[in-house]
């Protein structure tokens, strides 16, 4: 193995060349290159990338040690990992592996899975607004829930289906709305707006239609919530992320290629229309999974991966970072909920909504003054 360091390089592998005619955008990349004694395989390695993933890492240890060991009934560390190993007396097992640790599991899957669906849909789109809870793929998936639980009356399991159903029945809709006229960013995200509002729209009428216990089930569904959540959900919430999130992460090179513009991917070997619709179905599961387990939990997915990215200073999607951002921001998000306000049960998303409307605030702020400049 031998590992070269490169700076001052392109995406494309061409030096930039200030004044030129590059169609792609140019991007300073810097880092540690590690190939094998051939030269047959290599990667990028770069050194603040991987400490900001090492402290993102750390800092979900310790949310989750402190989400495990505080509370009504207060645990110590070796008590909680004594009831892990299952070695624990009855009651501090009940509290770490049926109360705790299902909703712990839960927070961090849901996390990943919402920030990496974003990740995917902003490369794609080019756009910071290109989230699946903006461009209308969780409304879409609240709608199928809603649907199950006014109209059906399903169990929790049929309700799940249904938003499952219900996500990617949007994400096809939005996608049929765009056959001929390309992938483009900004139509996709224009189109995806105007489908979220119809579906705000549906949503509210299925409510209308309730009658009042189904009503403040739909509603309570609707603002997004950890609480009540069981290894039923973590389990599947954990199978989809175990299944879902390598695939992104190995098609992440391929999507910083895509990232460049479809000329300067396809010169580099890369088929952009399969690229993109895998990608597409990728984060598309990923953001109904995640609905269909806890609801629409707003602003992870939009903003998880603009403060990975900016933390990183990574030129590219950095798939891995914004997986355990979303996870510490949902995590830190419950477990604020629940210890500031107890013994009240508020929602995750009642924390979330206010975190990712200030961000957003800033967000459009922010844009606005570099399209003055």
């Amino acid at each position: 193995m031998s590992a070269v360091r490169e700076a001052g390089t392109t995406a494309a592998g061409e030096p930039p060349t200030p004044g030129g005619k590059n169609t792609a955008p140019v991007r300073v990349v810097s880092g540690f290159v590690v190939r094998t004694g051939r030269g047959g395989v290599s990667l990028r390695i770069q050194g603040r990338a991987v400490a900001v993933t090492a402290v993102l890492l750390a800092l979900l240890v310790v949310v989750m040690g402190i989400s495990l060991t505080t509370g009504d009934f207060a645990l110590s560390v070796g008590e909680v990992l004594r009831a892990l190993a299952g070695s624990a007396d009855p009651g501090a097992d009940f509290i770490v592996n049926t109360l705790r640790m299902p909703r712990l599991v839960t927070a961090v899957c849901v996390g990943a899975a919402l920030a990496v669906s974003g990740g995917i849909m902003q490369s794609l789109t080019g756009n910071a607004l290109g989230s699946p809870d903006v461009i209308g793929f969780t409304n879409g998936s609240a709608v199928g829930a809603l649907v199950v639980i006014i109209v059906v009356h399903g169990s929790m399991t049929q309700i799940a289906l249904g938003a499952l159903i219900g996500g990617l029945a949007t994400a096809a809709a939005v996608y049929l709305l765009m056959v001929g006229r390309g992938m483009h960013g900004f139509r996709l995200v224009v189109i995806g707006i105007g489908v979220s509002a119809l579906l705000l729209a549906v949503n509210s009428y299925l409510i209308t239609r309730a009658n009042f216990q189904e009503a403040i089930e739909a509603q309570a569904w609707l603002i997004g919530s950890l609480n009540n959540r069981g290894w039923t959900q973590a389990n599947a919430i954990g199978l989809a992320v175990a299944l879902l999130l390598p695939l992104a992460l190995v098609l992440a090179r391929r999507l910083s290629m895509v990232e460049m513009g479809d000329l300067t991917a396809t010169a580099l070997g890369v088929n952009v229309a399969r690229t993109r619709t895998a990608l597409l179905v990728i984060s598309v599961c990923l953001a109904a999974f995640a609905t269909a387990v806890t609801g629409p939990i707003l602003f992870i997915a939009l903003a998880a991966p603009q403060l990975a990215r900016r933390l990183t200073g990574s030129s590219g999607p950095a798939l891995l970072p914004t997986a355990l951002m979303g996870a510490v921001l949902l995590t830190t998000s419950d477990l604020a909920v629940q210890r500031l306000f107890a013994p009240t049960l508020l929602p995750v998303g009642t924390a979330t909504g206010t975190l990712g409307g200030l961000y957003l605030i800033w967000l459009l702020v922010t844009e606005s003054r570099k399209s003055r400049a």
